[in-house]
């Protein structure tokens, strides 16, 4: 009987420690996961931002993770602090409190460390703004304007002049291009690799908003108001996002996707676009920029 005990114990270690490595080995699995994809798109299980592809999106990307590390920091000092309180402070140990109040060094320590931990987060933050807020000198311009409930782009005279519209991907047709489900269109945004693209955002009838997860940046798109932004892709490849602002009905159904190319692969886009799109009469109007 004897035996039979400790053999069953023995089997209960070993049932509890095979699903506590199994467990460890699906969690580990997850991260790894999640930490080499989500280029251009999300993963299952994803716990990391998308690979950032432009400047702006990496330094988002760095400040997203000190802020994680300042803010493991913090917690852990103050989870010390509590277990140093719960355990030399109880009633057991420290059966007649101390009523002393006002430490002054106390007081500017708790007042100094704060004001210290900002700073370290606003110099990294104003460094991101400073990227964003930049405005270097286009080397393409694109027109995006939000409908209810697709998007549709405009490009300038100077590379055909045309228009078109991009409609949620649905179906056999989703299938067959083996793009990811709800995040694929029916036409592309096609711009070239490291080059400066501006993109010039509104709406036709609501608000929506243009979001780019690897590019670093989404914008508003408002009726009777264009606002700007710009990103250079710094690596070729097909990236998605959708529109971020609450919009509607079809909310969830308005996909964006974006083709970052070669120049020469651009060029030759372009020559096709120029045919098999709707030209517009002088080109698209595009606010005056750099």
């Amino acid at each position: 009987m004897g035996m039979a005990r400790a053999q069953d114990r023995s089997t209960g270690r070993g049932f509890w420690g095979r699903a506590a490595a199994l467990a460890a080995t699906g969690l580990l699995g997850s991260v790894t996961a999640a930490t080499a994809a989500g280029v251009g798109q999300p993963v299952p299980w994803q716990m990391d931002l998308q690979v950032p592809v432009t400047a702006v999106a990496t330094e988002i990307y760095n400040f997203h993770h000190l802020l994680n590390w300042i803010m493991l920091v913090v917690v852990l000092f103050v989870l010390a602090l509590l277990i140093a309180v719960v355990v030399k402070f109880n009633e057991t140990k420290n059966p007649t409190p101390s009523r002393t109040t006002h430490n002054t060094m106390l007081e500017v320590a708790w007042t100094i460390v704060p004001v210290l931990i900002l700073v370290a987060i606003a110099i990294p933050s104003f460094r991101v703004l400073r990227t964003q807020l930049s405005d270097p000198k286009a080397d393409l311009m694109v027109k995006v304007i939000g409908h209810a409930w697709y998007w549709s782009y405009e490009y300038p005279e100077a590379v055909g002049g045309f228009k078109f519209d991009a409609n949620l991907l649905e179906g056999e047709d989703q299938v067959k291009s083996g793009q990811p489900k709800l995040l694929a269109t029916d036409n592309e945004v096609v711009v070239p690799v490291n080059k400066i693209v501006k993109i010039q955002v509104t709406a036709a009838d609501v608000m929506h908003s243009w979001a780019m997860p690897s590019f670093g940046f989404k914008i508003d798109a408002i009726p009777g108001r264009l606002n700007q932004f710009w990103f250079k892709a710094e690596r070729e490849g097909v990236y998605h996002g959708q529109c971020s602002e609450l919009c509607g009905q079809r909310h969830a159904y308005m996909p964006i996707t974006v083709k970052v190319v070669s120049e020469q692969a651009f060029q030759a886009w372009t020559a096709e676009a120029k045919t098999k799109f709707a030209r517009t009469d002088g080109g698209p109007k595009f606010a005056e920029a750099k």
